[in-house]
């Protein structure tokens, strides 16, 4: 159900999204973690850590993958995408901080398979704001958030590595 909450603690959601990717992953051979650029990076590293995952973590940059590439142009804040672990026969975990339109996650997924050809890619996000323009849901997901369409949430990361997230 929804929440029209403004208020987000987000390091109560993230912990409910690491007991949720914990107990998803448990028992499972070969996981990985990969974070999209940049709030879902932030998440991975953390999750990575957080679950012993550090030397299964990569993080890529959906930006040239985008079907809006024409539409939207360059970002001026590409990261390289970097995925030092081998991609075939995996148990991903692609991370993104807010899943909206799944355009993003769309794009993550063609950039996994450009690595190999994982066993299994399984969506996390902190948030769900709705709004699909394609078939994709998450199988971690810590909250859902209705907002207006001039709405977006926005996690930002702290000095000390805390989350905050914002409506704008």
């Amino acid at each position: 159900m929804p929440t029209t909450t403004k208020n987000f603690d987000a390091e109560a959601l993230y912990q409910v999204l690491l007991g949720q990717v914990r107990s998803g992953l448990a028992g499972v051979p070969d996981a990985a973690i990969v974070g999209i650029h940049s709030g879902g990076a932030w998440l991975a590293e953390r999750l990575a850590r957080d679950l012993g995952l550090q030397q299964r973590l990569g993080f890529i940059d959906v930006s040239f993958y985008r079907d809006d590439y024409a539409k939207k142009g360059l970002h001026p804040d590409v990261k390289p995408t970097n995925i030092g672990f081998n991609v075939d026969r995996a148990n991903v975990v692609l991370v993104d901080d807010v899943l909206a339109t799944g355009r993003t996650t769309r794009a993550a997924i063609n950039v996994l398979f450009d690595f190999g050809r994982p066993a299994r890619i399984m969506l996390a996000a902190l948030a769900d704001r709705g709004g699909r323009e394609l078939p994709v849901a998450a199988d971690f997901v810590a909250t859902h958030a209705a907002l207006e369409s001039d709405q977006s949430l926005v996690l930002a990361r702290a000095q000390d590595g805390q989350f905050t997230l914002t409506i704008e």
